[in-house]
């Protein structure tokens, strides 16, 4: 434990930051998460003080309790005073027994397990703030914050840019020569979307208010961008090879017209 000239003044404990993955949907419509902090906790022996139990604070024999001495230095032009922070107490004005259990600092390390709301519309590399929940002050001092940086998990089918989402589905020919009504997988779940008529490879549609919810405004959403990909079989059947040429013959014979 030790008796030495150690500060008591109190020092607030320094910010955590810890990141945090967090699922594609979650991050969607916001969540709650729990997740374990290692950090300093206040000392159990000494409830945080940094003194050793049954002990009390001294005045500084150095400083006399003022925490600031006076030196004298001889100069050419005579006596100069010099007004320094007490070393032996480092400005407290006090001396005490050391805990022996965190050596004096108030503080040991440990854990915490933290519970935080994910809001709507968070994005990787956006990062939110719980005061008073990060390491322990030295001897009593206040905590420091939490930092959370959030990592959003990619999803196997949606991609997101901003409050948009971008999602691929794929259509036959004939539906793109035809157009037809499908069921496109979203964050909402299944939503009929109609492909229209000659619709052309790489094509986007657009389903509104169907993607990402404002970050602070959950009621306004962005869009969502189905990309749609044409497939062209390999193989096609006789009866099929014949209404293709059928359907070459019209087409042919409508621009020599």
């Amino acid at each position: 434990g030790g008796t030495t000239s150690e500060r008591s003044r109190t020092m607030r404990g320094e910010n955590k930051m810890v990141t945090l993955n967090v699922d594609f949907m979650d991050a969607v419509f916001g969540t709650n998460k729990e997740f374990e902090v290692s950090r300093y906790e206040a000392c159990d022996t000494c409830s945080g003080s940094g003194v050793k139990p049954g002990t009390t604070p001294k005045t500084c024999s150095t400083c006399g309790g003022k925490g600031q001495v006076v030196s004298v230095m001889r100069t050419p032009l005579g006596q100069l005073q010099q007004v320094q922070t007490c070393p032996d107490c480092e400005g407290s004005g006090q001396s005490f027994d050391k805990c022996a259990t965190c050596f004096g600092e108030g503080r040991t390390r440990g854990s915490r397990k933290i519970s935080l709301k994910i809001p709507p519309g968070i994005d990787s590399g956006q990062r939110l703030r719980v005061r008073g929940e990060g390491d322990a002050g030295q001897r009593g001092g206040s905590r420091g914050d939490l930092f959370v940086q959030v990592n959003v998990k990619p999803h196997p089918e949606f991609r997101r840019e901003g409050s948009t989402i971008h999602s691929d589905t794929k259509i036959s020919y004939i539906d793109a020569i035809l157009g037809r009504q499908i069921k496109v997988k979203t964050v909402d779940g299944l939503v009929d979307m109609k492909v229209p008529k000659g619709t052309q490879p790489e094509t986007t549609l657009v389903m509104r208010n169907r993607g990402i919810p404002s970050l602070g405004n959950g009621d306004q959403r962005g869009d969502h961008h189905v990309h749609v990909k044409i497939i062209i079989p390999k193989e096609i059947s006789e009866e099929e090879n014949k209404l293709l040429e059928e359907i070459k013959d019209l087409n042919e014979a409508k621009k020599s017209s």
